[in-house]
């Protein structure tokens, strides 16, 4: 299998795996030792430790780079590029991905972390611009 598609499937496991360890701990936490109802858990209402609400947005984040980056990996599939810059970059997309997440769950939001947490995000767009002038590059060659 190829290196992006191994680094989109790590992408989709650390959003589970991050769901998991973060906001289910919490939550079954709480519902079984009976301090809240199942029902209170709601996704228009701001609630709970600070920690559990940096999780909610670092799941979040996940959720909404996770489709762009799959369809970047599917085009780069479709396309039959592959090579070390490829891998590279996906590689350091799955890392920036898992470093912005630990820095926003793990570390208390000062200025000097909040610009932490944008590096490692821009990090990884710059690497989806990249791939995706890639694809369009090889497309355009082809044509």
């Amino acid at each position: 299998m190829p290196i992006p598609i191994w680094m989109l499937l790590g992408f989709a496991a650390w959003t589970v795996l991050l769901l998991l360890s973060t906001i289910g701990v919490y939550r079954w936490n709480r519902i079984l030792t009976g301090q809240t109802p199942i029902k209170e858990f709601r996704a228009d209402q701001v609630e709970g430790a600070d920690w559990y609400r940096r999780s909610m947005r670092a799941h979040a984040n996940c959720i909404e780079n996770l489709p762009v980056f799959g369809s970047v990996v599917f085009a780069l599939y479709v396309s039959q590029l592959s090579g070390a810059t490829i891998s590279y970059l996906c590689i350091t997309v799955l890392v920036a991905r898992v470093m912005q997440s630990l820095v926003h769950v793990c570390l208390e939001q000062t200025n000097t972390v909040a610009a932490m947490r944008f590096i490692f995000y821009f990090v990884q767009i710059v690497c989806f611009v990249t791939l995706i002038a890639m694809v369009v590059r090889h497309a355009v060659s082809m044509a």
